[in-house]
């Protein structure tokens, strides 16, 4: 157990316990994940072989600690297969990212997300039997270009060729119901929810009427919800 700072496996049970997730590769995007799961109020089990890294986290996780886990016998001693739900952010290391994903699905880890640095390393990732490959490089990248190109205030893709668009309410919709205004019909898009200059978001609903200064959520196709955003 030298590898480890004062953990043992009785400690990674009881997180494993409290619905908790781990995160093995504490890099910008492992870190990022690993505190957002915090606040949200998620116990995280962060792993990481950086000494340097994993003393300032410190304190911000659950608990965090140095280890390889490329180790089938680390994992066992960390009880990583007692979690059921592991994040594989190693992206610096594609060679230890397979391996490791490989040894969580020895460990019948439930659910295992895995970071792909490219389509390669995804491919790999998704043949081995990985549940959730994602691509934050890529994805962010994709998202700021359709920020940059249309007049959206925020965009999320749910799938491809279909998004989320948040953006102000157009004046052809102004004083009028959703109803009226004929939103789906005309536009091939929903608007799903609004929310008033300093008000609280509220589900849309076919009598909603529109004012100036009123931010709504689009739901569509990408190309219709980013013309719809382009509406003023």
């Amino acid at each position: 157990m030298s590898r480890f700072l004062s953990f043992g496996q009785q400690d990674a049970r009881r997180i494993a316990e409290a619905d908790s997730v781990a995160v093995i590769g504490l890099g910008r995007f492992g870190t990022s994940l690993a505190l957002e799961l915090m606040e949200s109020g998620t116990d995280v089990l962060g792993i990481d072989e950086d000494e340097a890294v994993v003393q300032s986290l410190n304190g911000a996780l659950t608990q965090v600690v140095r280890a390889d886990a490329t180790r089938l016998e680390v994992l066992e001693q960390l009880a990583i297969g007692e979690f059921d739900r592991v994040v594989v952010s190693i992206g610096n290391d594609i060679t230890a990212s397979i391996l490791t994903a490989s040894l969580l699905l020895q460990l019948d880890v439930p659910v295992i997300w895995a970071k792909a640095v490219d389509e390669r390393h995804g491919a790999v990732l998704e043949q081995l039997g990985v549940h959730k490959v994602v691509y934050p490089e890529k994805d962010m990248g994709r998202r700021v270009a359709h920020l940059v190109r249309g007049a959206a205030a925020d965009y999320l893709e749910i799938d491809k060729g279909y998004a989320v668009v948040k953006t102000v309410a157009p004046h052809i919709l102004h004083g009028i119901t959703l109803t009226e205004g004929a939103v789906r019909h005309t536009h091939g898009v929903t608007i799903a929810a609004y929310r008033t200059a300093g008000g609280e978001w509220r589900n849309a609903q076919a009598d909603t009427v529109l004012a100036d200064g009123d931010v709504v959520l689009v739901v569509g196709p990408t190309r219709e919800v980013e013309r719809f955003a382009q509406l003023r």
